[in-house]
């Protein structure tokens, strides 16, 4: 169905993957997975002709219709929000942009009129006369308004502007389906939807995804790719890691076999070599040396940061307290945020989750001090020590520093500067890396920056805010241990669901109006008690 052979890309004197082989079959969902820079958006724009091969080639079987998520976000504001979805099945969409255009042209000719006729056909053909009303059900599934259908695209809202995208690519029904990291900016219920949605589609799909919940759901292979390689598993995540890890210990098994046997017979023959009896055994020992094979394991281009977050001073009783909070930006006249009242005990987890644009980061600043109610109050008790990590964390890395001076700032009293690379060097800058400027690290990067911040300030309360956007695999595991392992309290905005099920005790759902939704227990828990329809 889609297949590459020998495909390499090379930017750099280094190439990311070379002499790619592979070839995905009709009907499954290949998880695309592989640590931070291994080329997985690479690959997938290869896949889907955005991008040239250094070497090899792509073959789609004849006839096939590929679609992809389109990543500009913003690059359909004037255009209606149907219209945009419609676009999802190009062939269709030109034809009906030509028809159109031979009706609105008053010179139009016979011949024209011609045309439009078997442009008409082909659209019935595409089932174009029904496009509108299957745009808006994919629209309306997604949790978009019906109000917003007609409307243009600049009216909504950033958080929901994916969700158009990922209807328009699904609008064509295409055969093959790629798909780059489809489940940032959604929600947890509407990646939910997506769940279901590509669980019951029946195409070729290949995804990035971080999100080890989501691809537990809807994967049946995993495309590892690693060691400049591509490999494909079956199973999903979950099935992946425990066989690729089976798989390796057995090689290493097998290596270390091989090593001590190779060692055996080497002694025999230093031992009988000189010795004429014993003459032909040596030279058979030497034989099968020469026949025993040890399988190199290169080295992954995996890793793993340590993350441990520690409390300076332990909290008792409650941590902070929220009456009658109330927030309007400035110049919105909307409330965001409407006569919350809550109360934190120390120790807690407490995952905040909800719609976008209902208010969850609006709520996590108000409680870090960044932002000032409206009306209503947080009032933290004396002894409380809240560490923040924002969801955007650019403001943070705006001057020209070093990664060494930047951690320096962070650390406590008494701390010298091998406390400052110690914690660089388990969050995996070393050597010169911690003499580059913060200002040229990735998303990712920064994300690790600002746990070295909270693992060197020790906070007895943790307000995060997204803290797994940007990370791969590892870090979002290693940071899932870190948290698990963290005596203090946790409050917690996240769409990652298997981080959430992990840690919370508690779950606040912000809804529509201002209403919430406050459930002690975990989030799965809450799923299944109907809490959040109530």
């Amino acid at each position: 169905m889609l297949a590459t052979s020998n495909l390499a890309i090379q930017f750099g004197a280094k190439p990311l993957f070379e002499n790619v082989t592979v070839k995905f079959d009709g009907g499954n969902c290949y998880g695309l997975i592989g640590a931070n820079g291994c080329g997985k958006s690479t690959f997938l724009q290869i896949l889907g002709g955005d991008l040239e091969p250094s070497a090899g080639t792509v073959m789609l079987q004849t006839g096939l219709r590929l679609a992809k998520l389109d990543q500009n976000q913003f690059g359909y504001e004037d255009q209606r929000v149907l219209d945009v979805v419609m676009q999802g099945h190009r062939e269709m969409w030109q034809a009906m942009q030509e028809r159109d255009a031979i009706y609105a042209d008053p010179g139009a000719t016979d011949r024209d009129f011609m045309h439009a006729a078997e442009l008409e056909s082909r659209i019935a053909e595409y089932g174009g006369y029904d496009a509108e009303a299957r745009a808006a059900s994919i629209l309306t599934d997604a949790g978009i308004s019906p109000a917003l259908h007609d409307g243009p695209m600049r009216e909504v809202a950033p958080g929901w502007k994916l969700r158009v995208l990922l209807a328009q690519a699904l609008f064509a029904r295409p055969d093959v389906l790629l798909l780059d990291e489809p489940t940032n900016n959604l929600d947890i219920h509407s990646i939910g939807w997506l769940e279901g949605v590509l669980s019951n589609y029946d195409a070729t799909t290949i995804i990035v995804s971080h999100d080890r919940h989501f691809l537990n759901q809807v994967c049946t292979h995993m495309a590892d790719l690693d060691y400049g390689q591509l490999r494909i598993w079956p199973g999903n995540y979950d099935d992946f890691m425990l066989a690729s890890t089976q798989a390796r210990a057995m090689v290493a098994a097998a290596n270390t076999k091989a090593r001590e046997r190779i060692a055996e017979l080497r002694e025999f023959v230093a031992r009988f070599s000189a010795n004429a009896s014993k003459a032909r055994q040596a030279t058979s020992r030497r034989r099968q040396i020469e026949k025993i094979s040890i399988v190199e394991m290169k080295p992954s281009s995996r890793q793993n940061p340590y993350i441990r977050f520690e409390q300076g001073k332990r909290l008792y009783r409650s941590a902070v307290t929220v009456e009658g909070l109330c927030y309007s930006y400035p110049g919105s006249g909307v409330e965001v945020l409407r006569d919350l009242n809550l109360t934190i005990e120390a120790g807690e987890r407490v995952a905040i989750i909800g719609a976008n644009g209902s208010g969850k980061t609006t709520l996590l600043r108000c409680l870090a001090g960044e932002l000032s109610p409206t009306r209503g109050s947080v009032s933290w008790v004396e002894s409380a020590r809240p560490g923040y990590m924002p969801q955007d964390t650019a403001t943070l890395f705006e001057d020209k520093v070093d990664l060494f001076s930047w951690m320096s700032d962070w650390r406590s009293p008494g701390d010298g500067d091998e406390a400052v690379r110690a914690t660089l060097g388990r969050l995996l800058f070393s050597g010169e890396d911690i003499r580059k400027s913060v200002k040229v690290l990735s998303g990712g990067e920064k994300g690790r920056m600002i746990y070295g911040k909270l693992m060197l300030t020790k906070p007895n309360v943790l307000l995060l805010d997204e803290p797994t956007n940007h990370m791969d695999m590892e870090t979002i595991e290693s940071l899932q241990i870190g948290l698990e392992k963290y005596p203090g309290t946790l409050i917690l905005v996240s769409h990652d669901r298997q981080l959430v099920e992990s840690l919370a005790t508690r779950i606040i759902e912000l809804k529509a109006g201002g209403r919430l939704v406050d459930f002690k227990g975990s989030y799965g828990e809450y799923a299944t008690s109907g809490a959040g329809h109530r």
